[in-house]
């Protein structure tokens, strides 16, 4: 199989490097997936450039951990129904060597979700870490139909996501965006009320379109820059999630009384590391929402496989909106 791999952390340019395999059998559990596209994330980025001080954990690893294709072949124990299916892939490379950035993915079938038929598998491949991650954001606090949301950095990958899983549910959603040419974006996906961060008092905006009550969740993408903000906007007894950040060793620093006076719930969330149950409420949601057609999210790029330096670099420096895909 043809497969795109780094044996060094450092630039796309420099280290992911071209190779003809041998092409994968799945053991007991597992199923083999024959590609069709590849999703990027920024933590494919920071896996491939040690950000945070990661290691890389294996001598050789094929990047990326969202895709979809077809499983097209079995292994012991797993139902023979499964074969030929059309599935989405999470966490493919999560504690293991090989992602998706091949032409097969031996993968537990427990890492595989139906693909609905009449679903692309361009949107499939725009599913995994940013789709679960924006619902546990979203819902680990509970329902929110009818209730305010402020989705920060809504263009996204799983601000985007979160727009669409908060529309499929009936929130009302506020999302911040960097840049002017975001907005046509954010709000094809779902999004009610826009904000340009650079240019306007976001906690102003939000106070005015709530009425002064706030907000009852916040997805939150940069905590450490934006907690003074946060804190502005959050309605008593709302919640905070938080799912990243650009600075790996800056330090969060919180009003305490004003925090504490409003009951604020601080959620941090590492989808790897959520409980099972966590990511199987997440999957059933997500698949309802695919099944209502209610996602559709923004491509921004796809490049084919060989290309594949190109599209990181584009991840990397945020030329692109929307997600980024390779074309298996």
């Amino acid at each position: 199989m043809k497969a795109y791999f780094y044996e060094r952390q450092g630039s796309a340019e420099e280290f992911l490097q071209f190779a003809e395999l041998a092409d994968p059998l799945p053991l007991q559990g597992e199923v083999r997936v024959r590609l069709a596209f590849s999703g990027l994330n920024p933590t494919d980025i920071k896996s491939r450039t040690g950000f945070a001080g990661s290691f890389l954990g294996f001598p050789r690893v094929i990047p990326h951990q969202d895709g979809a294709g077809t499983i097209d072949l079995i292994g012991p124990g797993v139902p023979e129904s499964m074969l030929g299916q059309r599935v989405w892939i999470y966490e493919a490379q999560a504690g293991r060597a090989h992602g998706t950035a091949a032409e097969y993915i031996v993968i537990s079938s427990a890492n595989v979700v139906p693909l609905p038929e009449h679903i692309p598998f361009e949107v499939g491949a725009c599913l995994g870490i940013p789709a679960i991650t924006a619902h546990r954001c979203l819902f680990a606090d509970g329902e929110i139909k009818d209730k305010w949301v402020l989705i920060q950095g809504g263009a996204g990958a799983v601000g985007s996501a979160a727009i669409l899983l908060a529309k499929w549910a009936g929130a009302k959603i506020i999302t911040t965006i960097s840049r002017k040419e975001q907005e046509e974006v954010v709000g094809r996906l779902g999004a009610d009320v826009i904000i340009n961060r650079k240019h306007e008092d976001v906690a102003q905006r939000v106070m005015a379109a709530t009425n002064g009550e706030g907000v009852e969740r916040i997805v939150e993408v940069d905590l450490i820059s934006n907690a003074t903000i946060d804190g502005r906007c959050l309605k008593n007894n709302g919640a905070i999630s938080c799912y990243a950040t650009d600075d790996p060793q800056g330090m969060l620093s919180l009003p305490f009384l004003p925090t504490m006076f409003k009951c604020t719930v601080l959620r941090f969330v590492f989808v790897y590391n959520l409980a099972v149950e966590a990511k199987l409420r997440a999957i059933a949601d997500i698949t309802a929402c695919l099944e209502s057609d209610m996602y559709h999210p923004f491509i921004g790029l796809i490049q084919p496989l060989s290309r594949i330096a190109d599209a990181h670099k584009a991840q990397e420096d945020g030329s692109v909106i929307g997600k980024i895909l390779l074309s298996i």
